[in-house]
């Protein structure tokens, strides 16, 4: 049976307010970085790590001559990228290599899994031309595709147990759910944990509080959602378009940070591919991290 649509929107909105006017093309993939007090963060197509303070100073800390999807700390702090190739240092070293299949693929949004797997998406550039992209699991020298046929791969959270990943292929409009097992990684029983209406705006990433409810931007809808049991209870209204990625940050996982697009504008749009902030009322699991392989 399918979680319902929500077609209409809740009677709880969450004020948001802006951190850091950064203007990114695609900021995607925050982070909290606990040791230095920073949100890491990419603008993706310009190949760029960020690190912002909850103050709103911001600094870029890597560029690269590549897109880099995602970012994945290491239990030293390091800060490790998702690049074309796969998973890279900051210095554009290769950890962990996945299948070059074709030459205009990218790797999207990705995170650390509970056993310190890299776990993340590939897709083309440009056009996200249907089901040329995957899913893929690394840990060092073994690479895994877990879903084949996949367009646009976006956010990622598994359930405090880590038995469960919530996973989001953008053009299917849903969050599915898979049964997780956390020993080999492997993926089974596929089922829709969330149904979004077209008209709300496109899933994009997503992250999970402590209590299981699921924050999932909305691309083209202007608003970060949370849902509980399918259903929609909470609204961040963002106030420009083209939301990408939430995150719980701060030193008690109490704030939720967000990042946003201007990509898709033709010319400057104030708000747009900034960072913002929003009380949640609630708190997020501490980030994972990936395992001593990629030290």
């Amino acid at each position: 049976m399918e979680p319902p649509s929500n077609s209409g929107p809740s009677d709880v909105t969450i004020a948001v307010s802006r951190l850091a006017a950064v203007s990114a093309e695609l900021g995607e993939g925050p982070t909290w970085h606990a040791e230095r007090g920073e949100v890491i963060w990419t603008d993706i197509l310009r190949g760029e790590v960020h690190a912002c303070d909850l103050l709103g100073v911001d600094r870029v800390e890597q560029r690269h001559d590549e897109p880099v999807g995602a970012v994945a700390l290491t239990e030293s702090g390091a800060v490790f990228v998702a690049t074309p190739r796969g998973l890279c240092r900051a210095d554009g070293s290769l950890v962990a290599e996945i299948p070059i299949e074709a030459d205009d693929l990218r790797m999207n949004d990705g995170k650390p899994d509970p056993r310190g797997r890299y776990v993340g998406g590939t897709m083309t550039l440009g056009d996200a031309r249907q089901g040329a992209g995957s899913l893929w699991s690394l840990d060092g020298v073994t690479v895994t595709r877990l879903i084949g046929e996949v367009t646009i791969p976006n956010g990622l959270a598994w359930s405090a147990e880590g038995t469960m990943l919530y996973w989001i292929d953008t053009p299917t409009g849903r969050v599915d759910c898979f049964d997780y097992d956390p020993a080999s990684g492997s993926l089974t029983d596929r089922r829709i944990a969330v149904t979004i209406d077209p008209a709300l705006g496109s899933p994009d990433g997503m992250c999970i509080d402590s209590e299981g409810g699921l924050w999932v931007a909305l691309w083209g809808g202007g608003a970060v959602r949370r849902y509980v049991d399918g259903v929609c209870v909470e609204i961040v209204e963002v106030g420009t378009p083209y939301v990408t990625c939430p995150a719980f940050v701060g030193s008690e996982l109490d704030i939720l940070v967000i990042t946003t697009a201007s990509i898709e504008f033709d010319e400057p749009v104030s708000g747009a591919g900034d960072l913002y902030i929003a009380d949640p009322g609630v708190v997020g699991p501490q980030p994972l991290r990936l395992g001593t392989w990629a030290e």
